[in-house]
């Protein structure tokens, strides 16, 4: 997953931005001073100069911040990080910018270029001016919380007991590795029960007043509740629509979760259903037999040649990779950028630096795996940005009005490769180079073709909860109601309550990844049309030079700029969104899925692997 974040935003009113006022201390930038200036082509150059380069600096002195608390470096400090969110937020809000924005954008000699990056200013300045006092103490306070909550869970202690009885400290990653491969169901559940134990460890630590402050700054704002606001700046489109989209889906695999949660008590018991031991059941052998294919070292150099084959570069990007997974860390892979890449009034590029973190156990079975499909996932997120060309940061930071949806797009679009027989005949090797077998494939086809609804189900439930999370009267929000809120979405949406319980999502507690799950949801979608459009006009992906050229084409120079995700999907796919292919892959018959990837596996030991130096045009530095 990523933390492509949409913060707590408000889409400003047009009317009375003159009256703009503010508690806080007008930034003073030169920018800022006066509208009156000769709106010439020269003049509209220096604006748009000028305000990149000071979003740039901001946007890069919080981005290190964020990334020294996240990964709970030594030094980090979640005052420094609560300043410069608050400096980023205070240039991003300042009404005499939008004001000079909107008046250039008056002027006939400004170019189509120029045009295009002043939309875009007003387009996101809009997303951040508050205009009300009440609002500003609000944003202001619910982020003191939520930073506060941050420091309580890098001191969290977690773990569990092991076969002996004993008591092991472990990660929320250990720990839900484990509730997948531990063949120990004692075990197991000692994991589940920890990761349950999260919800009222949030609880007592302010989430319900994060909660409740979130909901009063949307009102004031004008917003039905905190969801409302967040899906429409991310989107373009209110909580209504969002869940009228979501809700075709529920309606649409009820059936197929059912079904599968009935197969999987016929072939494995009545207890394979229980929370702790469903990920077990469909994976815990299987995964230790694919282990030796996924080696962790053989990670990095997979995915450089997967994506160097499909001719996907990063233009001069620097990434920083943190993979090892460590206490204290925060508790789930994510890409962010410091440097968000643009393109100077002169023509010159600035290549965008990113941070990417894993969570790899090397000595966990499956870790190898997972961290293959992270890097996969995030350096699909690293290879969208890097790749937006246009004429401000703007377009390539990942907050509103950036696309939550759009974003995943591409990330797992590229990680869903990793299923494919094709793409394991290349690159699932063992440490001696042997190829996958064959029989482990299909073995891995007939055991969770089935069940694949179960995670589609898990995904849906996370906007489901929030959703309902966020629509309690602030009098109900109490440890106990909220917890209880979570159960009965795992037991409406999933059949039962979750491996995954709904409040050790981690996504749930930041301001910038709060009600945002459903993009996943939409991403999906698009990620099996967008798989569609490749097989009926090209044949195949895996390997494919087209790939890579088209993505960046279609899908990533845009950035948050026009024409925005549906009509990016449409104008590439030739069909609206919708969840016809996605439902429609989950409905295929086994046998006919066990062929076709029987044949594209053949072709694909028999082509062997791409050979040779990888260059992704990128600099990587190694933690």
């Amino acid at each position: 997953i990523t933390r492509t974040r949409t913060l707590v935003r408000a889409i400003v009113s047009t009317r009375n931005t003159s009256s703009y006022t503010s508690s806080r201390t007008p930034v003073t930038t030169p920018i800022a001073k006066k509208t009156s200036r000769t709106m010439t082509h020269a003049a509209a150059s220096t604006f748009i100069d000028e305000f990149n380069a000071t979003y740039s600096d901001k946007h890069k002195t919080y981005e290190d911040n964020f990334w020294a608390t996240k990964m709970n470096l030594t030094g980090c400090d979640v005052d420094a990080l609560t300043k410069s969110f608050n400096d980023l937020e205070a240039f991003l809000g300042d009404a005499a910018t939008l004001a000079e924005a909107r008046a250039m954008l008056d002027a006939k000699d400004v170019s189509e270029e120029q045009r295009a990056v002043l939309e875009q200013i007003v387009k996101t300045l809009s997303c951040y001016i508050v205009e009300s006092d009440e609002a500003t103490k609000l944003r202001e306070s619910m982020i003191a919380k939520e930073n506060a909550l941050q420091a309580s869970r890098n001191t969290q202690k977690l773990g569990y007991t092991d076969e002996n009885g004993k008591y092991i400290e472990a990660t929320p990653t250990v720990l839900r590795t484990k509730i997948r491969s531990s063949d120990q169901e004692a075990v197991r559940k000692s994991c589940w029960e920890t990761l349950r134990s999260n919800g009222p460890f949030l609880c007592d630590n302010g989430f319900p007043a994060i909660i409740a402050e979130r909901n009063r700054f949307a009102r004031a704002l004008g917003f039905e509740d905190f969801y409302d606001m967040k899906v429409t700046n991310a989107e373009g489109f209110g909580k209504k629509k969002c869940f009228e989209m979501l809700d075709g889906l529920e309606e649409a695999t009820r059936p197929l979760m059912h079904a599968a949660r009935e197969k999987l008590q016929r072939e494995k018991g009545d207890d394979a259903t229980k929370a702790w031991n469903t990920a077990f059941a469909l994976s815990g052998e299987l995964t230790a037999l694919l282990d030796p294919y996924y080696p962790f070292e053989n990670a990095p150099e997979v995915w450089g040649r997967s994506f160097g084959a499909m001719k996907i570069g990063y233009k001069g990007t620097t990434m920083r990779l943190d993979l090892c997974d460590r206490a204290g860390k925060y508790p789930n892979g994510f890409c962010h950028w410091p440097t968000p890449p643009y393109k100077k009034s002169d023509g010159s590029w600035v290549p965008s630096e990113a941070n990417f973190t894993s969570l790899a156990t090397p000595d966990e079975v499956g870790s190898g795996n997972t961290a293959l499909t992270t890097l996969m996932h995030e350096g699909g997120h690293a290879a969208h940005f890097a790749n937006i060309v246009q004429g401000s940061p703007l377009f390539s930071q990942e907050r509103a009005p950036f696309s939550v949806a759009l974003a995943e797009t591409q990330s797992m679009f590229l990680d869903a490769l990793c299923e494919d027989a094709e793409w394991q005949a290349k690159y699932a090797r063992n440490r001696k180079g042997d190829v996958i077998p064959w029989e482990l494939i299909e073995r891995n086809i007939r055991e969770k073709h089935d069940y694949k609804v179960l995670a589609l189900r898990g995904m849906l439930a996370v906007p489901y909860f929030e959703k309902a999370l966020y629509e309690m009267p602030e009098d109900q929000l109490t440890t106990e109601n909220i917890c209880k809120v979570a159960d009965e979405i795992e037991e409406k949406i999933q059949g039962g309550f979750s491996g995954r319980p709904l409040m050790s999502v981690p996504h749930i507690l930041a301001d910038e990844s709060s009600c945002y799950y459903h993009g996943y949801v939409f991403a999906e979608m698009a990620v099996h049309q967008t798989r569609e459009y490749f097989f009926r006009t090209e044949g195949y992906i895996v390997d494919n030079p087209k790939v890579g050229p088209t993505l960046i084409d279609q899908y990533w120079n845009p950035g948050s700029g026009k024409p925005g995700f549906l009509k990016i999907v449409e104008n590439l796919t030739g069909s609206p969104l919708s969840h016809d292919a996605w439902v429609k892959e989950l409905g295929e018959e086994t046998e006919h899925l066990v062929a076709s990837e029987k044949r594209a596996y053949e072709k694909a030991v028999k082509a062997g692997a791409p050979q040779g130096e990888v260059d992704l045009d990128m600099r990587m530095i190694f933690v």
